[in-house]
């Protein structure tokens, strides 16, 4: 296993459980994310920033 730093750009929703489910789904086509934040919103383009650490299996880098 294997970390990776990612960072995703992601559509604002209309709830707040709405978005940490668009996040996570989002990170999970990149790993198993550990952990991740929200680092920047932009209101007018209806946009978040998150950047996130993943974990990586060997099997899926090889």
């Amino acid at each position: 296993m294997t970390t990776h730093f990612i960072t995703a750009e992601i559509n604002l929703q209309e709830t707040p459980t709405q978005l940490q489910q668009e996040i996570e789904a989002e990170l999970k086509k990149q790993g198993e994310p550990l952990r991740w934040a929200i680092t920047r919103v932009d209101i007018q383009r209806q946009k978040a920033q998150v950047e996130a650490i993943v974990i990586v299996s060997d099997s899926a880098i090889a």
